[in-house]
């Protein structure tokens, strides 16, 4: 069975948040855009909402698909969605750290081998 792993691309004006991992052991300490899996039976807006409220605290609201589906392994595929920050403080529940970055950025960031599919996609997005 196939499991979606859903993920913001939080995006305000010429930034974008990416959030440092806490773990596994094997990322610690990598960015990636925050998110997480979605459940039976849940639309994977929702799951997205659902995750960030869970991991960073803020609401949102989820916009367009962001570049291609990245498969993980032979069971996970990771899906990303721009999102518009609705409500709430951003705070890292499930992160070592929360990071605003601009397009000149992404390249430097020691990323999540998987979201790293996305930089060309977020560098548009960010106006480089």
């Amino acid at each position: 069975m196939i499991q979606i792993v859903v993920a913001g691309a939080l995006i305000s004006g010429t930034a974008l948040l990416v959030a440092q991992r806490l773990r596994p052991p094997e990322l610690a300490g990598l960015w990636e855009l925050p998110g997480g899996k979605v459940s039976e039976g849940e639309a994977e807006p929702d799951a997205l909402v659902r995750e960030l409220r869970e991991e960073l605290g803020v609401d949102v609201i989820v916009g367009d698909r962001l570049g291609a589906d990245v498969p993980i392994g032979e069971s996970l595929i990771l899906r990303a969605y721009v999102v518009t920050h609705t409500g709430g403080v951003l705070h890292p529940h499930d992160h070592r750290a929360l990071r605003w970055v601009d397009a000149n950025e992404l390249e430097m960031l020691d990323w999540v081998p998987a979201d790293r599919a996305w930089l060309p996609e977020l560098a548009k997005r960010l106006g480089a």
